[in-house]
């Protein structure tokens, strides 16, 4: 079923303040980068509207920072971070439409999104040095409050940022790509995202002399995998930008990603999905 996203660049520039909403939903994004700060006061949406925010870190890092948090007042709140916490660079805030949302909704909001985060694992959220409790609500409004924070973790995603994108969440869409080379031992699955190399991939421990990017590649490894019987695995899927990005930090070596990776039919993602086009 499609979505339909209203996105209101209140500057007229795409690297402005930015409002984001799904139609027929009830909630509010907004996109404000931290030099725009002083224009965000005139966003009178977000005075007094308790929210669920979060600041992010835009860098090249392996796993970039992220801070998850709620306020009843997001202006005054986010002055206090600007002073204290030099790592990001823009805020998303998540309000709601119809004003429905209470202090012990928003607590909730974060609770989940907190976890998730967590589980996820794509950004570091170290900055969040509490683990909020479940906050004790009715059904109904766990229900309700479900289905809001998957318009958050949509919004989040369209907006460019993964910190509550699970690529395990494939269905049986995705056909499934293999590739061995230099002991690794990997399968993944290409996608609109680029492609996504799974958990319990076997990854190479070396890299040849001529790699190009062998340092990040090492703190890739540090981040996302664990040694098991001798073996590095990938203790959590990630997605790579291209196929040959991704069968290059499994094999340690430069590859053609769209010929090393095959079905179980042997066919290359190439045969796949350009040449029956």
């Amino acid at each position: 079923m499609g979505k339909t996203i209203i996105t209101h660049l209140l500057e007229g520039t795409p690297k402005g303040i930015q409002s984001l909403q799904i139609s027929n939903k009830n909630i509010m994004g907004f996109v404000i980068p931290r030099a725009e700060l002083k224009k965000a006061k005139q966003l009178e949406e977000l005075v007094g509207s308790p929210c669920l925010y979060i600041l992010i870190e835009e860098s090249e890092a392996v796993k970039p920072k992220a801070y998850l948090g709620q306020t009843d007042d997001f202006l005054e709140r986010v002055y206090e971070h600007n002073q204290k916490k030099n790592f990001w660079d823009k805020a998303i805030v998540f309000i709601s439409q119809a004003s429905t949302l209470n202090k012990a909704d928003i607590l909730y909001l974060e609770y989940l999104g907190i976890n998730h985060a967590r589980e996820i694992g794509n950004y570091n959220i170290d900055e969040n040095k509490q683990n909020p409790k479940h906050p004790k609500l009715q059904r109904h409004t766990i229900d309700t409050l479900n289905d809001f924070f998957e318009d958050v973790r949509f919004i989040t995603e369209f907006a460019g940022y993964t910190i509550f994108k699970s690529s395990s969440n494939r269905n049986d869409k995705y056909e499934m790509f293999y590739t061995k080379g230099r002991k690794s031992d990997a399968q993944g699955f290409y996608s609109e995202n680029g492609f996504t190399v799974l958990k319990g991939s076997i990854i190479a421990s070396t890299v040849v002399n001529s790699f190009a990017w062998e340092d990040k590649r090492k703190k890739f490894i540090q981040e996302y995998t664990e040694t098991i019987q001798d073996s590095i695995m990938l203790k959590t899927d990630y997605t790579f930008k291209s196929p040959s990005t991704a069968a290059d930090f499994c094999i340690g070596s430069s590859n053609n990603g769209w010929i090393v990776w095959k079905n179980t039919e042997g066919k290359t993602l190439d045969e796949v999905f350009r040449k029956n086009t």
